[in-house]
C-alpha cells in the first residue's frame, strides 16, 4: 500500500495498492490552503482505506514542477510521514503522473505537458511516449518558460501534442509509484523541482528611515 501526496497544484492525497488500484482519494483546486488541508485529506484517505501507518509500504511526493510555497508543503508533508512510519519516501516527478494519465485514456506518441507556474509563466515536460511497462519516458524537462516560447514554431517541441493540466491525481502518482516499484524501475531525485528562486526573499538588512 502506497500513500501518495501532491500539492504541486491544488492538494491531492490518495491510497494506491501495489497493483495499481486507488483504494481512496481526495483533492481540492484551492491553490492557497495546502497546509491546512494536507494532514485532513490524509487522515480521510487512511480511514476510507480502513489502513494505518503500518500497513504502507512506502509514501510518494509528488516533486513538482510547482511553485516554492505549494510544493513544498506536499513534499514536507510526505516526508515527515514516511519518517514517522519508518517507510521509504518515493520521489515521483509531478508531470510523469499526468502523462501517465494521458497515456492509460489512450493518448500515443509525442506528448507535451504544460501546468500554471503562475508569474505569467507555465511549466512543461517533454515525452516520446511509454517503456515496455507503460511508464512515460520523458525526453525533455521539466522546465519553466513563458506561454509564448511554447506557441513559437522554432522551440524544440512545437510539433508535439501539448496537454494543459489544472491539476495532479494523487492516484496517478501513487499508480505511476506503485508500477516503479513493481517493475524495479528508478525513482526520481530527492529534490523539488521548484524551477526558479522563492517570491519572499531574505532581508538585506534594515531599511534607513528618512524624516
Amino acid at each position: 500500500m502506497l500513500l501518495a501526496i501532491d500539492t504541486s497544484a491544488g492538494t491531492s492525497v490518495a491510497v494506491v495498492d501495489l497493483r495499481g488500484d486507488v483504494l481512496a482519494e481526495r483533492s481540492t483546486d484551492d491553490t492557497m490552503r495546502h497546509a491546512e488541508v494536507v494532514g485532513l485529506l490524509i487522515e480521510d484517505c487512511l480511514r476510507e482505506a480502513g489502513l494505518d501507518a503500518r500497513a504502507l509500504t512506502g509514501v510518494v511526493g509528488g516533486m513538482g514542477p510547482g511553485p516554492f510555497t505549494g510544493l513544498r508543503v506536499g513534499i514536507a508533508a510526505a516526508r515527515v510521514f514516511a519518517l514517522g512510519a519508518r517507510r521509504p519516501f518515493l520521489p515521483v516527478i509531478s508531470h510523469d503522473a499526468i502523462a501517465w494519465g494521458r497515456y492509460q485514456a489512450g493518448h500515443t506518441g509525442g506528448l507535451l505537458v504544460v501546468t500554471d507556474a503562475r508569474r505569467r509563466e507555465v511549466y512543461w515536460s517533454a515525452y516520446s511516449g511509454t517503456d515496455a511497462a507503460g511508464l512515460p519516458e520523458r525526453s525533455d524537462g521539466p522546465g519553466v518558460a513563458k506561454p509564448d516560447v511554447l506557441l513559437g514554431e522554432q522551440w524544440a517541441h512545437a510539433g508535439l501534442p501539448r496537454f494543459d493540466a489544472a491539476a495532479v491525481s494523487a492516484g496517478e502518482l501513487g499508480r505511476v509509484a506503485a508500477l516503479r516499484l513493481v517493475e524495479g524501475h528508478p525513482f526520481a531525485a530527492d529534490e523539488a523541482l521548484y524551477l526558479r528562486s522563492p517570491d519572499v526573499t531574505i532581508s538585506a538588512g534594515p531599511k534607513r528611515v528618512s524624516r
